[in-house]
């Protein structure tokens, strides 16, 4: 998350159609926007998709681009998720070079201390698959880095609102 500013979360409903996300991501390149991550998925009604973008800048132009995101006849319900009024969270799954046992135990305890769990394991390196928000993972590569991460791949984070309220209400 390159850019200055607060995290925003954006939450779309979309018909669930070819081409609509190319839409969406169309319309904020063209103003200037640099998403910080962006998932896709379906969501409990049939048809339906959820997008779940994140970026950093200034609120009225976060605000702004809703509003044009809105006018995309694909789009069914857009709204911004507050942090901290949402859970949120993102997957990541990290090869980690573990061929010394002592280095391995080392990665294992790690893993045990960040709520993790390892989902694949070879002589030379372990697997691992992390759960949280953006910051627990941050940390947890900053530790693994010392060990050697071998391959990375994060999903970008997802969000819904807390309690009762629903993003498509």
């Amino acid at each position: 998350m390159a850019e200055e500013g607060q995290m925003h979360i954006i939450a779309a409903l979309v018909e669930d159609r070819p081409g609509v996300l190319f839409k969406v991501t169309s319309l904020i390149r063209r103003r200037g926007f640099n998403i910080d991550t962006i998932t896709v998925g379906s969501t409990e009604k049939e048809g339906v998709s959820r997008i779940t973008m994140t970026m950093r800048g200034d609120e009225s132009i976060v605000e702004q681009l809703v509003k044009q995101l809105s006018k995309i006849p694909d789009v069914v319900k857009i709204s911004e998720l507050k942090p901290s009024e949402s859970v949120y969270r993102e997957l990541a799954m990290v090869k980690v070079s573990a061929p010394d046992p002592s280095k391995r135990s080392d990665i294992l305890n790690y893993i045990t201390i960040f709520r993790g769990r390892v989902i694949d394991a070879s002589k030379d390196s372990l697997t691992i698959e992390m759960v949280g928000s953006p910051k627990k993972i941050n940390a947890f590569l900053d530790l693994m880095k010392g060990f050697g991460i071998v391959e990375l791949a994060r999903t970008g984070m997802v969000a819904l609102p807390r309690g009762s309220k629903s993003a498509s209400e």
